[in-house]
Formats: C-alpha cells, structure tokens, sequence
C-alpha cells in the first residue's frame, strides 16, 4: 500500500476503536451511585492521567508542551457535567447530543481556522460541508428523542419516624441525594440538554491547543519551531492539563462542601475502569487526527459513539423506548451514518 493509504487504513482503524470504546466507557458506571459526579471525576482523571503516563514512557518521553495541557483543561471543565447529563436524559441521549455539537465545533474550527489554526483543506470539500451539515441536522433530532430515566425519591420506609437528632431542625431526610435527584421531570430535560450542549462545545476545542502547536511548529518565528507532528507526543501534556484540573475542582468541592465532599467507594473501580477505557479512546483519537486530519476524524469519532451509547440504551438500560422515539433514532442513525461516510469520502 502507498503511505496515503496506509495513513487511511490506520486512521479508520483507530477512529473504530475510539467509537466503539467512547460508546461505551460509561457503561460500568450505570449501575452505581456516583452522587453529583465531582468525586468520580477526580477518579475517572487518575485513571486518565496513569494511562497517560505509560503511553508517555512507551513514546521515550517526547517534549512537554504546558501550552497543550490547556486543551486537557477544557475537556475537563466540560466533563463535570457528564453524571449530571447520564442522571437527567441518559447515557444513550446524552452522549447523541453532546457528541452532535462536539463534531460541529471540531470540525469548523479546523476546517475554517479558528482561534489561529491554519485552516485544513479536503479533496473533496463538498461532501465535507455536507458531512458536517448531517450532523447539525442529527443533533436536532437527538432533542426530540426522550429517555425514559427512574426519578429517585427518598425512601421513607428507611427513615425513622422520629429522631430525637431530627426534631426541630431543618435536617435534609435524604443528605446522600445531589441537585439532580430533586429536579422535577421537566426540569430534568432542560437542564440535561443543555448541560450537554455546553459540554460538547467545550469537548470540541480540546484538541485547539495541540492543532496550534503543529501549525505554529512550522513557523521559524514561533515560539513552537520544531515541535513534533505526530499527535501521540502530546497526550501526556493533554491528559496532565485534564488531572490537574479535575484535581483542582475537586479540592473547590472539598471546600464548598465544608470538608465533607460525598464520596461513593464503590464507584472507584467502575470509575477507573471508565477513565481507562475513555484514555484509550483519547488515544486511538490523536492517532486518527494524525493519520486522517482533525477536520475528517472529528465528525466520524464524534458522531459514532452516539450509536453505541443508544444501543445500550435502548437494549440494555430501557431507556429510549416507544414506537416514536425508535423511528426518530432511526432516521438520526442513518443520517450521522450519511455523514460519516460524506466525511470519510471527503479525505479519499
């Protein structure tokens, strides 16, 4: 095979392990109480940040760039949110819609040249706008889409009538239930989309700082002359940026909380297997950035997990159900399954 060819056979490669992996990395925590989500974050980031650490000693440790931990940065502020997302519209929904507005920010960002990216050209930009253009289209879809998610109340036959401890005071009768659980059903729905909007417009400007960085090495006159253009050598920059701000999040927590964060201990090992599957992901996704372009894998991994993830919802946690919402799932599937394809073509 020529070098194009297999620069496209291994971008394609990865981008269906980063699918198949981001789809379903939450998976392990469905079933377990994970609160409000700050303490499973700082978990989910260890995970992160040691499989980082391996990835760095199996690369002979290239240069650290702090410039690139800011992408690592922005991740993390949009992934706060994800429990709350998972807890008021579902896995399978939720990662539909924040992975939607994901692959719309990725993709115009590199493709047009925003925050001083150099813009990225296709052969065949046509069926790249029109790759793009399916997943706006999808996205919209996803909001008509709704999941079926158990509301949690408190349960009273575990509550004492009466507590010597209780009377007269404003106690909450249920302290281990976070803001999400006492949000109304209506409330459920605003909040979750919204949550996962933001949270996908800030997952589409994680890669910004290392895309800069590859540009800029180009220029003698950067500050970055000579940094490498394979995109592997910055993960452990990347996934540092993401640790230190979980990190620092978390403490923010610990604070606002009084020095009593809620903690769930059995969500540590489901939380760090997901952070491990998502780090392998993140990994299979710098390969294809580098193999295929940002502006090609950016709307193809951003778009797939979604298709995962509403497998498991639908098969396994019953949470899109309804004659309705299975043909609205449909008709977005193959529409992202359109544009995929229009995208991958694009590069070809």
């Amino acid at each position: 095979m020529s070098n194009n060819g297999t620069d496209l056979t291994i971008g394609f490669i990865s981008s269906s392990v980063a699918i198949l992996l981001f789809g379903s990395n939450f998976v392990p925590l469905k079933k377990y109480d994970t609160g409000d989500g700050m303490f499973l974050q700082w978990v989910l980031c260890s995970a992160i940040w040691l499989v980082a650490l391996v990835a760095n000693l199996m690369l002979r440790c290239p240069k650290f760039w702090p410039f690139a931990m800011l992408g690592g940065c922005i991740w993390a502020t949009g992934n706060i949110a994800v429990v709350p997302i998972i807890k008021t519209i579902g896995l399978g929904l939720g990662i539909l819609i924040w992975g939607s507005f994901n692959a719309l920010t990725g993709w115009a960002s590199s493709r047009f040249g925003w925050f001083g990216m150099d813009a990225q050209e296709v052969s065949k930009p046509l069926l790249n706008y029109i790759g793009a253009g399916l997943s706006i289209i999808s996205a919209f879809i996803f909001l008509f889409i709704k999941s079926e998610i158990p509301s949690n109340t408190c349960p009273m036959d575990t509550t004492p009538l009466m507590s010597e401890h209780a009377i007269n005071t404003n106690q909450d009768p249920c302290p281990n239930y976070s803001w999400v659980d006492k949000l109304s059903t209506v409330q459920h729905r605003i909040v979750g989309c919204s949550l996962a909007v933001m949270s996908g417009i800030l997952y589409g400007c994680t890669f910004v700082p290392i895309i800069y960085i590859k540009d800029h090495s180009k220029r003698n006159d950067s500050a970055y002359a000579g940094a490498s253009q394979y995109d592997l050598d910055y993960v452990f920059a990347h996934f540092s940026g993401i640790f230190l701000t979980s990190t620092v999040y978390f403490l923010a927590y610990c604070i606002a909380m009084k020095n009593r964060p809620k903690l769930y201990p059995e969500a540590v090992l489901p939380g760090f297997l997901s952070g491990m599957l998502w780090a392998v992901a993140t990994c299979c996704w710098f390969i294809a950035n580098h193999s295929l372009s940002a502006v090609v894998s950016f709307p193809i991994i951003t778009a797939g997990p979604g298709l995962i993830a509403a497998m498991w919802g639908v098969f396994m946690f019953k949470e899109i159900q309804g004659l309705q919402n299975y043909l609205l799932m449909i008709l977005a599937f193959c529409i992202i399954l359109a544009g995929a394809l229009c995208t991958a073509f694009s590069k070809i």
